[in-house]
Order: structure tokens, then C-alpha cells, then sequence
């Protein structure tokens, strides 16, 4: 079993960064694919990034070269940091690990935290 908390969330103007954060509790953290999802209202759950081995990293396209996700597995803890938000970043987001390594679909992933809301203004 695997808990994970995130925060970080908040209210942000367009153009402002934040960085998201996801404490793991349990066993055997760095043998997780760790990925950050994020929910609008209405729309599906979808991929923004994922670590397998730092460096190995995988991006949506609509955050690559915005977004950068990390882990520090002495720590058991995984990062977002979100530069140039737009207002379509906004959404909840969150923190999901899986086995699958770098997946992209929800369904690769057996744990997810509950949520932080990033909200951009324009």
C-alpha cells in the first residue's frame, strides 16, 4: 500500500510558477512510476508527466518545456514545478504511482492522492 499527499496548490496569476508537491507514504517508493494527473470540471482525468529513473521523464505535449517533474527518493517525495501557467493549467491535480514505467493512462497507475487545486487568472 502507498499513500500519497499532495500540495502546493493555489491561485496563481498567467505567467507565474508553482511547484506542486507529493509526499509517499509506505513501502518501496522508488520502485514506483510516480505521474501527476490533473481533472477540469467536466472533462476527463488526464496525463500530464511521469518519473521512472531520474532523469527519465515523459510530458503531455500542452506542458513540455513549461512543466518539470522530479522525485527525491530519499525523501519519497515527487515534484511538478509549473512555470508559464496558462489559465487552461487550471485544473486539480493529482499525485499517482503505478508499476508501469512512464505510463501515460490512468488505468497504469493503483494509487492516487486526493487532489490539489491549481487555479491560473488571466
Amino acid at each position: 500500500q502507498v499513500q500519497l499527499v499532495e500540495s502546493g496548490g493555489g491561485l496563481v496569476q498567467a505567467g507565474g510558477s508553482l511547484r506542486l508537491s507529493c509526499a509517499a507514504s509506505g513501502r518501496a517508493f522508488s520502485s514506483y512510476n510516480m505521474g501527476w494527473f490533473r481533472q477540469a470540471p467536466g472533462l476527463e482525468r488526464e496525463f500530464v508527466a511521469a518519473v521512472w529513473w531520474s532523469p527519465t521523464a515523459a510530458y503531455a505535449d500542452s506542458v513540455k518545456f513549461r512543466f518539470t517533474i522530479s522525485r527525491d527518493n530519499t525523501k519519497s517525495t515527487v515534484y511538478l514545478q509549473m512555470n508559464s501557467l496558462k489559465p487552461e493549467d487550471t485544473a486539480i491535480y493529482y499525485c499517482a504511482a503505478g508499476i508501469a514505467p512512464l505510463g501515460r493512462s490512468p488505468g497504469h497507475y493503483d494509487y492516487w492522492g486526493q487532489g490539489t487545486q491549481v487555479t491560473v487568472s488571466s
